[in-house]
């Protein structure tokens, strides 16, 4: 028999498979456990480190930007100073503590102003002689950690007088000079209440330290910065590794730990070989109540195991062994009618068992039947048209069987409770992280402000040609614009770079700040604008109003991050504006629930309001939802825009959850399986019995000229050629009864047909 054919391949599939799910009950369920602290609330730790650590990274790729950026836009000429170079590039930046300005041949220092700078180890030509950018550094002032930020200061060529030596080997060379700038770490902030935040140095000193409401700081725990210091450098080339760390146990609360490099997470970047690390912790409750599945576990499989072997037996015995029997009985049949001789009486002599019911039950008797015909002992018989149930009945019940067990499984066993589900540290860590990202977002939108007003600042008193100059390197520099363009008084744009505007909202603000210009469309425009002011003494620009509209997809690439599930930035009227998962412009959120919670986040008139959070029930099932507000100061505080956040509980490790998982993946792997198998007994077994039994009642009932084709290479298919050539036979003797009748006309039947033993004797002649 072909190896996926005949009736022993899907009933032993069956039962294999589904010892097999048993088997994966016992292991899946063994294992999830509720402990003290859920690894849950670790990962949680870990991902708020992760997402401060990006925070930082990011800050520091700021200033390190700007800090280049405004020295390459530093209009320098022959007659510049290092002293009036040094001031106004440093002048109108509150972060610098100190700044030098080194020659970059020579590497003599120039000027300084401010807090004397580090300058040990600096090496001014080989830091210029490259084409890329300089990296910060990070040094100790004072006794404390600073930040070196460098940049290139680049100078036209100019005729020196021959007495100034220093400048002999560069007479009618470009001049370059290298700044160097000192500032104190970024801030740090801590999300969270009773969450502590440092950065910690390669070696796990602190230089950093935040905290928010009753926070102690890790240090407390002193082994947790070592451990987080080792298991940074232990890391190897992963660059924006993170990980978390339990920590000591005091008072029915244990101290929980997340750790996260402070590095590139795309490649080589400014934050690269600084050594820093974010550690953040936080005391949580332990959990009082523990849960073991294991023995609902065994249970089940036992359950299942016991199931798979009632359906193996009934069958075996119901279907398989049935089968086979009638298969070596047409087999005997056919060779007693197509075989000459003693050899063929004896086949036909033995009565045709019927076994089983249904199908197999109707052929068994048709076969008798033909048996009779072919040894002469009566005529074609008629069957009744009525029929019992037959073996598509019995796989029903054994899907039924299955499905006894696997229905209570997928919907009803083990059911998490929403309310319970999802521990308090855990919905505490989605506000802090959706408290983080809104962070992020605010600041991407004041840098985009900043970057604008700078801009504005920098038209009025330029010609034409020039403005359009300074929008299109803008343009350049900062690639979250995609349009730049001036409107006059009238609304109008006066003057335009990049991308045809999204605006729809011809109107001229007042002020500025971030503000959106359409209302409807596929693409939210959300802008930054700036006033342009006029000098007294210089000529106007273009225009009076500057906006910078953000490319909004640069906009929805930041807000996605690990574990934080779907992130969605709204407007005061919570419609979606960006988003990290598809959605339309302007949409409502996909739940009403997370609506609501939005609103939630709104406090009195004139105030930022609050984050918060909740568990909330959808048709996909609960989920862990947070929303904060994203006005709190600078250009978005007019703005009552929201950012909301929801991460499905079935993506965070909870014992509760996980339980459920594998309860309803036990069920669907146990039904699909018993489906497929009992599928594949009805296609192969089961509608080819059906189509057999049709065909010998009708050829016991006289049916002759129907050939029968067998379709498998199976036991079903063995039965139908027995069937073929019994037909074939007691066709040839019906046409050699009808020639013997022609030839002796009436001489009366008793020279036509002997004895009965003459009779079965002529049959196994022919």
């Amino acid at each position: 028999m072909p190896l996926l054919g005949g009736v022993r391949p899907p009933i032993a599939s069956l039962v294999v498979l589904l010892l097999v799910v048993a088997a994966l009950t016992v292991v899946g369920l063994g294992d999830v456990h509720a402990e003290r602290v859920p690894q849950a609330v670790l990962n949680g730790e870990q991902q708020i480190a992760a997402d401060t650590a990006l925070s930082v990274r990011t800050m520091i790729d700021v200033e390190a930007s700007t800090v280049r950026r405004t020295a390459a836009a530093y209009p320098a000429t022959s007659t510049s100073t290092p002293a009036t170079t040094l001031k106004a590039l440093t002048s109108a930046r509150k972060a610098v503590l100190g700044s030098a300005l080194l020659d970059s041949h020579t590497g003599k220092l120039l000027a300084a102003g401010g807090r004397p700078v580090p300058l040990a180890g600096v090496d001014a030509a080989g830091l210029t002689s490259g084409h890329g950018s300089i990296r910060p550094r990070l040094v100790t002032s004072g006794g404390t950690r600073q930040l070196l930020y460098f940049a290139k200061v680049t100078l036209p060529a100019q005729q020196e007088d021959a007495n100034q030596d220093q400048y002999q080997a560069q007479s009618r060379t470009e001049r370059q000079w290298l700044l160097v700038a000192s500032e104190a770490l970024p801030a740090l902030t801590a999300y969270g209440d009773g969450r502590t935040a440092e950065v910690l140095d390669a070696s796990g000193t602190a230089l950093a330290t935040a905290a928010h409401g009753t926070a102690s700081p890790a240090a407390a725990d002193s082994g947790l910065p070592a451990s987080a210091a080792r298991a940074a450098k232990g890391s190897g080339q992963d660059s924006d590794a993170s990980g978390s760390l339990p920590g000591a146990t005091t008072g029915g609360r244990r101290t929980v730990a997340g750790w996260a490099q402070v590095a590139s997470a795309t490649g080589p970047g400014d934050t690269d070989g600084l050594g820093l690390v974010v550690l953040t912790s936080r005391a949580v409750p332990l959990a009082t109540a523990t849960a073991d599945y294991s023995r609902f576990a065994l249970q089940a499989a036992g359950a299942l195991a016991a199931i798979a072997l009632l359906l193996g037996l009934l069958l075996h015995y119901s279907v398989q062994r049935p089968l086979l029997r009638l298969y070596l009985s047409a087999d005997r049949l056919a060779r007693g009618a197509t075989e000459p001789g003693p050899a063929a009486w004896a086949e036909l002599a033995r009565p045709v068992p019927v076994h089983g019911f249904g199908e197999l039950a109707r052929i068994g008797r048709a076969l008798e039947s033909l048996r009779r015909q072919l040894l002469g002992e009566g005529g074609p018989q008629e069957f009744p048209a009525r029929r019992g149930p037959g073996y598509r009945a019995l796989a029903a019940v054994c899907a039924v069987l299955v499905a006894g067990w696997a229905v209570p499984m997928i919907f009803l066993l083990n059911r998490a409770d929403t309310a319970t589900a999802v521990p308090a540290p855990v919905l505490a860590a989605q506000q802090a992280r959706t408290e983080i990202a809104t962070s992020r977002i605010r600041q991407s939108f004041d840098q985009s402000y900043t970057d604008l007003s700078d801009v504005a600042a920098s038209l009025p008193g330029r010609s034409r040609a020039a403005q359009t100059e300074a929008l299109k390197r803008t343009l350049a520099d900062h690639k979250r614009f995609r349009s730049l363009y001036l409107l006059d008084r009238s609304g109008g744009i006066a003057l335009r770079v990049g991308d045809t505007p999204l605006r729809t909202l011809v109107h001229v603000p007042s002020g500025s700040g971030i503000t959106t210009v359409n209302t409807s469309g596929r693409i939210p425009a959300i802008a930054a604008y700036a006033q342009v002011r006029a000098v007294k003494g210089k000529a106007p620009a273009a225009g009076v109003v500057l906006f910078g509209e953000i490319d909004v997809n640069t906009l929805n690439a930041g807000l996605a991050r690990p574990k934080l599930g779907s992130v969605w930035v709204t407007d005061d009227h919570d419609r979606v504006l960006a988003a990290s998962v598809g959605y339309r412009a302007f949409q409502a959120l996909p739940d009403s629930g997370l609506t609501r919670l939005a609103r939630a986040t709104q406090g009195a008139p004139g105030t930022a309001g609050t984050a918060t959070s909740a568990v909330l029930s959808s048709s996909s099932g609960p989920s862990v939802d947070a929303a904060a507000p994203l006005a709190q100061s600078g250009p978005t505080a007019r703005l009552r825009w929201h950012v909301v956040t929801a991460e499905p509980a079935a993506a965070l490790q909870l014992p509760a959850v996980q339980a459920e998982q594998r309860t309803m993946l036990a069920g669907i792997l146990a039904l699909t399986l018993s489906v497929a198998c009992l599928g594949w007994l009805h296609v192969v077994v089961v509608r080819p019995l059906r189509s057999v039994a049709l065909l010998v009642e009708r050829l016991a009932g006289g049916d002759r000229r129907t050939v029968l084709h067998p379709v498998n290479h199976d036991e079903v298919g063995s039965v139908t050629r027995g069937l073929e050539l019994m037909r074939q036979a007691l066709a040839e003797r019906g046409r050699a009864g009808r020639s013997g009748q022609a030839g002796f006309g009436h001489a009366g039947s008793g020279h036509a047909v002997g004895t009965s033993g003459f009779r079965r004797e002529n049959t196994l002649q022919r």
